[in-house]
């Protein structure tokens, strides 16, 4: 892992606050996203852009209070969301290739040679992020670990993934009873084919759904209360004889427009994939299609544009 060496001091310090267990699983997250950091030196360089982006916010901002908000997204985003959105993408990619994969093992196996040799043969393949999974697991069984034992780390490692989690599990499971093992690979292989076909008839079933939150809570809400708060300051007159907080109603229509996007973000991951984790990355894309729509909105003076 790359270490960055005028972080070491910091890293120290933050290494007495927070606790083992949660610095080791933070390095296992990075690690399974494929972010070859040390774990607390990525927090702070988390915090650091954070706190860069937050000072920028709060200089050129005529709400100083928006830079808590921005140093907290940036954190979260920078810290936690991105590993995930990679550690995301990497269990896609796997999960497209592990039939074939599968498909290639049962073959080898078939050509005569052992399953250890066939696993070297799939790491020189190209299935994409599985091929590094392989080649891990072929450089741990070199070192004299057996091939059970790596596949099983194999399993662990990848637990994310409930198709690579079980599917391994009950490979390994049929290699401890000495089962014939191309017939096996086989069999896993078009049953994990049969899943993924339909999660993609799920996905394409739900579709219209999906649209409907996005055009909803990225676009037409946060339009929708961006007209509202510009009338509500046409109102905000003394011919009318109004005297409105808004500033305060303000920004509670921005708080309500990032909610109900993380919210809706979260009800796109129940509907397409059954799983509230899944809605992670829709909410973080609602948020900032909604907010950025929500800012727009209230700029461009409707007046000028003929609905007043």
């Amino acid at each position: 892992m790359p270490e960055i060496t005028f972080l070491h001091p910091i890293a120290k310090a933050l290494e007495r606050v927070i606790p083992k267990r949660w610095t080791r699983k933070y390095t296992l997250f990075l690690y399974s996203a494929g972010i070859s950091f040390l774990a607390l030196e990525f927090l702070i360089v988390s915090l650091l852009l954070a706190l860069l982006v937050s000072i920028v916010v709060f200089i050129i901002s005529p709400v100083k209070l928006y830079a808590l908000p921005v140093f907290l997204a940036v954190f979260i985003g920078v810290a936690w969301v991105y590993p995930y959105w990679k550690l995301i993408k990497k269990i896609e990619n796997m999960e497209n290739n592990i039939p074939d994969a599968f498909f290639y093992l049962a073959s080898s196996l078939r050509a005569g040679v052992s399953f250890s040799e066939a696993l070297e043969e799939a790491s020189t393949a190209r299935f994409g992020a599985l091929t590094e999974e392989f080649k891990r697991t072929v450089s741990e069984i070199k070192r004299g670990r057996s091939t059970y034992e790596a596949l099983k780390a194999f399993a662990l490692r990848n637990r994310r993934s409930i198709i690579i989690y079980r599917s391994t599990m009950i490979i390994l499971e049929a290699y401890e009873r000495g089962a014939p093992m191309a017939d096996v690979l086989v069999a896993v292989a078009n049953d994990v084919r049969e899943i993924l076909r339909i999660k993609k008839e799920r996905k394409a079933s739900t579709g219209m759904q999906t649209m409907f939150f996005i055009i909803a809570s990225g676009f037409l809400g946060p339009i929708i209360l961006g007209i509202v708060s510009q009338i509500m300051g046409g109102m905000n007159t003394p011919e009318v004889g109004l005297n409105l907080p808004l500033d305060a109603i303000y920004n509670i229509l921005l708080a309500f427009v990032a909610l109900q996007a993380i919210v809706s973000g979260l009800g796109i991951g129940i509907i397409r994939e059954g799983k509230f984790s899944a809605g992670f990355k829709y909410s973080a894309m609602l948020a900032v299609m909604g907010v950025l729509t929500f800012l727009v909105a209230t700029k461009v003076q409707i007046s000028s544009l003929g609905f007043i």
